[in-house]
C-alpha cells in the first residue's frame, strides 16, 4: 500500500496542477485584449468572476506550480469580491470606465491600501499602506481589478553594485517565460514575465532607467514609459523624483494605450504632474493609426548599436522595412555631445535617500524603519539580504547630504542640460524628426546570481534621463527570444510615438506568446 501511495499523490498533485488552466483555455482568454474582455461581458459570454476566476488559477498553475515563474509576489484573496461586485454593477447599467472587470498586476513598488507593498525587501514584509497611491485609485476607478502585486528586482534595482534583474529577498528570482533559465530583465521583472505569461490582462511596472522599456522587450511586450510628470508617482516607493515614472506593459499596442489614458492625472502630491496640464489625454486609443509609419522622419541612434551583432542585423532589417512603409530614418550618432551617466548616477543617489525617507514618513507608526539609516542597519544585518549581493548602493545612498547639496544641485542641471535642451530636443530639432529609434534591449541572458546582470544592449538612457517618453515594441525573435525597438522623443509626444508605435505593431504583428 506505501508503495502506491507516493504515485497516487504524485497523478492527484499533476491533476490539481492541470486543472486550473482549464477554465482558462475553455473561456479562449489567452492574448485576449481589453475590446475582447469588454465585448465578451457586454454580450454574456462570461462574466467578470468568470474571467477573475480563471486568471487567479492560471497564476496558480503557472506561477505558483507547474513552470513556476515566480513573478507573483502577492495574490490578492479579495479578487473575487471585487470582481462580484463589478458584476452587479454591470447588470445594474453602471460601468466604471474602460477597465471595467479587467484583471491588472502591479508591480509591488505601487501602493495598494488592501495588499502589502514591498519594495521585495525582507524588511518591508507586512508593510501596507493607509491608502492607495495616485494611480491605483485611477485604476481602480476605471474598473480595473488588481489581481495581485508582481516581483521585481528589489528596491527597483537599486541596492547592489551587482545584481540579477527580477530577484528580491523576499519574492525569490522570477523567471522568463520564453525560457525559464533566461532572465526577464529591468526591475518591473515580475510585471513584464506576468503579462506576457497571461496571468493578467496587463501590469503596471516603474522606470528610472529600462525597468519597464527592457522586461517589455525580454518578455516580448509593449511598454510605455510615459514622459515624467504624465503620471503621479505619490505612493510608489522611489527611486528618483526626477527620472522615475510609472507606465503600462502590455501586449498589445492598443490596451497599453487605454491603460496609459485611465491614469493620468493633475496630482497635488505630486509636483511633477503640475507640467502635464494640457499636456494629457484621458484616451490615447485616437492615435492608433495603422499608417502612422507614412510620412515620418525618424532618426536611427547609432550608439545603441555594436552591443550584439545579431540584434544590429535585426535592427537594419528593420529600417528597410520602415522604409518600406513610408517612413525616412537618418542615422544619427550621436545625441548628446556630454557623457552625464556619473551625473545620472548622482542624482538618483541623493534623491533614492530623500525619497525613500520621505516615504518611510508617509507610512507613520507603521513604517517598519524611520529612516535610509535604519533601513540600511536592518538589511546588512539580515543575512538572506546579503546571501548574494552586497546592497553597497543603500550605503552610499545613506551616506549623501541633502538635496541643498551643490554635488547634488550641479549634476541635475548638467543632466537636465545636456539630455534635454542639448540633447533630444537638439537633435530632434536638427533633422526635423518625429521620432528616434534603436533596439530595446538584447535577446534574454542566462540567469547569473553569481556574476549579475549582462546588459549588452540598451538604449534607454537618453529618454530616461531627460524624462522623455519611450515605447517599446515587439521587433523580432533571436533564437527564440523576443527583441523589442524603441521609440521615443520629446516631452510629451506619447501620441506621435503611439502612432507610430502602433503603426509599426500593426504592420508587423511579432508578438508571440510564450509556449510554457
Amino acid at each position: 500500500m506505501k508503495r502506491l501511495l507516493l504515485p497516487l499523490i504524485s497523478i492527484m498533485f499533476l491533476l490539481a496542477a492541470c486543472q486550473p488552466q482549464s477554465d482558462y483555455h475553455r473561456l479562449d482568454l489567452e492574448e485576449i485584449t481589453i475590446s475582447e474582455l469588454q465585448n465578451g461581458y457586454e454580450n454574456g459570454e462570461f462574466t467578470i468572476q468568470d474571467v477573475t476566476d480563471a486568471y487567479l488559477k492560471r497564476i496558480e498553475a503557472i506561477d505558483q506550480f507547474g513552470p513556476q515563474l515566480n513573478s507573483m509576489i502577492y495574490v490578492n484573496p479579495k479578487a473575487m469580491d471585487v470582481a462580484r461586485q463589478l458584476d452587479e454593477e454591470l447588470q445594474a447599467g453602471n460601468k466604471r470606465g474602460p477597465l471595467h472587470g479587467i484583471p491588472v498586476v502591479l508591480k509591488d513598488n505601487i501602493d495598494t491600501y488592501d495588499m502589502p507593498t514591498t519594495a521585495g525587501a525582507n524588511i518591508m514584509k507586512g508593510s501596507v499602506p493607509d491608502q492607495d497611491a495616485f494611480i491605483t485609485q485611477k485604476l481602480r476607478d476605471a474598473g480595473a481589478i488588481i489581481i495581485g502585486k508582481a516581483n521585481l528586482s528589489e528596491w527597483a534595482n537599486f541596492h547592489s553594485s551587482f545584481s540579477s534583474s527580477g530577484w528580491s529577498a523576499l519574492g525569490g528570482q522570477t523567471h522568463n517565460p520564453y525560457d525559464l533559465t533566461r532572465n526577464p530583465c529591468g526591475s518591473s521583472a515580475g510585471s513584464g514575465a506576468a503579462a506576457s505569461a497571461n496571468l493578467a490582462v496587463f501590469a503596471i511596472g516603474t522606470e528610472t532607467n529600462g525597468s519597464i522599456t527592457c522586461p517589455s522587450s525580454a518578455n516580448g511586450l509593449v511598454g510605455i514609459k510615459p514622459t515624467v510628470g504624465l503620471l503621479s508617482r505619490s505612493g510608489i516607493i522611489p527611486i528618483s523624483h526626477t527620472q522615475d515614472t510609472p507606465g503600462p506593459m502590455a501586449r498589445t499596442v492598443e490596451d497599453a494605450a487605454i491603460a496609459l489614458g485611465t491614469m493620468v492625472g493633475m496630482d497635488e502630491a505630486d509636483s511633477k504632474t503640475a507640467a502635464s496640464e494640457g499636456n494629457y489625454q484621458t484616451d490615447y486609443t485616437q492615435f492608433l493609426n495603422a499608417d502612422g509609419l507614412e510620412g515620418k522622419r525618424i532618426g536611427l541612434w547609432t550608439g545603441s548599436l555594436g552591443g550584439h551583432h545579431r540584434v544590429d542585423t535585426l535592427m537594419h532589417e528593420t529600417v528597410r522595412f520602415l522604409e518600406s512603409k513610408g517612413a525616412t530614418v537618418i542615422e544619427i550618432d550621436q545625441i548628446s555631445s556630454e557623457n552625464v551617466g556619473g551625473d545620472s548616477f548622482q542624482v538618483l543617489l541623493y534623491e533614492f535617500k530623500d525619497g525613500l525617507n520621505k516615504y518611510f514618513a508617509s507610512l507613520g507608526d507603521d513604517a517598519p524603519v524611520k529612516n535610509m539609516a535604519e533601513l540600511v542597519d536592518s538589511t546588512l544585518a539580515d543575512s538572506a539580504e546579503m546571501h548574494y549581493f552586497d546592497h553597497n548602493l543603500l550605503i552610499t545612498a545613506r551616506n549623501k547630504g541633502g538635496l541643498d547639496s551643490e554635488e547634488y544641485t550641479n549634476a541635475l542641471a548638467r543632466m537636465n542640460k545636456y539630455t534635454r535642451e542639448e540633447g533630444i530636443d537638439k537633435v530632434m530639432d536638427e533633422n526635423n524628426l518625429d521620432a528616434i529609434i534603436g533596439p530595446t534591449g538584447g535577446p534574454a541572458w542566462k540567469t547569473d546570481l553569481t556574476n549579475g546582470d549582462n546588459f549588452a544592449v540598451s538604449s534607454s538612457s537618453p529618454a530616461a534621463r531627460a524624462g522623455y517618453p519611450n515605447i517599446t515594441v515587439p521587433m523580432g525573435f533571436i533564437d527564440g527570444l523576443p527583441v523589442g525597438i524603441s521609440f521615443f522623443g520629446r516631452a510629451w509626444s506619447e501620441p506621435e510615438l503611439i502612432e507610430i508605435a502602433y503603426g509599426f505593431e500593426q504592420a508587423t504583428k511579432v508578438r508571440k506568446a510564450p509556449e510554457l
